[in-house]
């Protein structure tokens, strides 16, 4: 049997296959992926880490829809607040975040002003809780001092808490007008206690969300919380959705609420004044007056009479008697005065 002997071609175009067929040793790039393997193969996908303890539970919407509404509230209890207590008062959203209602709760001092609220016809409670660096304060305003208290570290007394009552009730009133276009809400508080601890208003993992406010007193600054439990507004969430929100703000007038507004205007209260005649007179011709003198005017009896209705001119009359009374009868409705347009500069 004859042997077959290659050539130098063959042997050098077998050894190029071999080379070919090899795998060839896979080389990581600094993202940690291989730079050999195809653009479309890769994920483009950015991972997003998700705690399951802390689930996101109410929508983007809604988040938007509730900062929205609280940014509002703060600046209106700014000016209530600052009108309680003779101060300047400055109140600002820090942050609406959720949570669980554990956290919230061990994240607060021990004491604090933590009031239980009920708001019907949301269902359960809700939490107001003010930190004692601004109570205090506040309490030093009421009584006549002058922001020099510094915060004390124990409960507040019973004459504290009546006085801490009433800046609560500023804040039950600015939230009632607050969510007044979403729903009326009748919020009532329930009890006051100094330790958040000893306060279950729903279970420790239950979500909730927190809404942070900055109360800033002078110099001396500190948080109020407002903590809402999922559940008590899970019913209502699609009322909270911000393009929700903004319709029941811009809802078109009904019969019903035009018949109100004209009952309003109609028993407003109006000035009507009727010049009879104008004259100059001097100093000395004024003092020198008696009873019985004749003022002379340079006004016809058969012009008729100016009628102004609160400092604008609208009625031309004559002057007349009705049943003994003096009265004027209306000759003449004048048009209403042209509004100058604006200037735009260019």
């Amino acid at each position: 049997m004859e042997e077959e002997v290659l050539s130098q071609d063959e042997v050098e175009s077998l050894l190029q296959a071999m080379e070919t067929a090899a795998p060839k040793p896979t080389r990581r790039g600094s993202d940690g992926e291989s730079p050999d393997v195809p653009a479309r193969l890769r994920t483009r996908e950015k991972i997003t880490p998700y705690d399951f303890k802390r689930p996101e539970r109410v929508g983007k919407e809604q988040m938007r829809a509730l900062q929205t509404l609280h940014e509002g509230f703060s600046r209106n209890f700014a000016a209530s607040l600052s009108g309680l207590i003779r101060a300047m008062v400055e109140v600002k959203l820090t942050s609406v975040d959720q949570l669980t209602y554990s956290e919230f709760v061990f994240s607060l001092e021990n004491p604090t002003c933590f009031n239980v609220l009920r708001a019907s016809p949301l269902e359960g409670n809700i939490i107001l809780d003010i930190n004692p660096a601004v109570v205090y304060p506040i309490l030093d305003r009421l009584l006549g001092g002058r922001d020099g208290s510094t915060p004390l570290r124990r409960p507040l007394t019973e004459i504290e808490l009546r006085l801490v009552s009433r800046v609560t009730n500023l804040f039950i009133a600015e939230m009632r007008r607050a969510w007044e276009n979403v729903m009326s809400l009748d919020i009532a508080i329930e009890r006051v206690e100094s330790n958040p601890q000893l306060v279950s208003i729903v279970p420790p993992n239950e979500v909730i969300v927190l809404i942070s406010f900055e109360l800033t007193i002078g110099q001396l600054r500190g948080m109020m919380n407002l903590c809402i439990p999922y559940n008590a507004i899970e019913r209502i969430s699609s009322r909270l959705t911000a393009n929700t929100w903004q319709s029941y703000g811009k809802r078109t007038a009904t019969e019903t609420t035009r018949g109100r507004i004209t009952q309003q205007i109609r028993r407003s209260p109006l000035e009507v004044s009727v010049t009879l005649a104008e004259s100059r007179i001097t100093t000395s011709e004024l003092i020198g007056l008696r009873v019985g003198d004749v003022i002379t005017t340079d006004h016809d009896i058969r012009q008729p009479l100016d009628v102004i209705v609160e400092g604008r001119l609208k009625y031309r009359a004559r002057p007349g008697a009705v049943k003994g009374r003096k009265a004027i009868r209306i000759e003449e409705v004048l048009p209403a005065p042209m509004t100058e347009p604006e200037s735009r500069e260019g």
